[in-house]
């Protein structure tokens, strides 16, 4: 995996203005007789409240039909998460509206959108009525109170 503390900055480098939100990214080793996995967590903080995690929003109760929690230890989301987070980032300012992103199985390209100082207001407005995404569309509740 890459080094997790470059990739945060560079997103801080995109992120709006006056938004108080934060990404993380943690990993701890998870010991057992049957061997050792690394298990890691990203989640998204909008001032004290997460409004995205990963694992916990798609296992259990949210998502039923993913039942068994053992497949997290065996699924490849953690770098899947870091490389969808580097390629949103290193898309051009003109395409990040439009650019389809295949590899988004959590909804994550919406609210880096909603939380990127490169969208604009009128854009934040468009992308506010096509989005059913929670989390994107707090933040650009708080970016329309922001940004006035």
């Amino acid at each position: 995996m890459r080094v997790w503390s470059k990739l945060q900055k560079k997103y801080y480098g995109f992120r709006a203005g006056g938004l108080n939100i934060q990404l993380h990214c943690n990993a701890h080793r998870m010991k057992s007789q049957w061997g050792n996995a690394k298990l890691s967590r990203y989640w998204i903080t909008l001032g004290k409240e997460i409004i995205w995690d990963y694992p916990k929003d798609f296992f259990g109760t949210k998502h039923p039909e993913q039942k068994c929690q053992l497949e997290y230890l065996y699924l490849p989301d953690v770098t899947d998460i870091s490389d969808l987070i580097e390629e949103y980032l290193n898309t051009s300012k003109h395409d990040i509206m439009n650019k389809i992103f295949d590899n988004d199985k959590w909804g994550l390209i919406n609210i880096l959108r909603a939380s990127d100082r490169r969208i604009g207001t009128r854009r934040l407005h468009k992308l506010k009525k096509k989005t059913n995404n929670v989390a994107a569309r707090k933040i650009i509740d708080v970016r329309l109170c922001v940004d006035g």
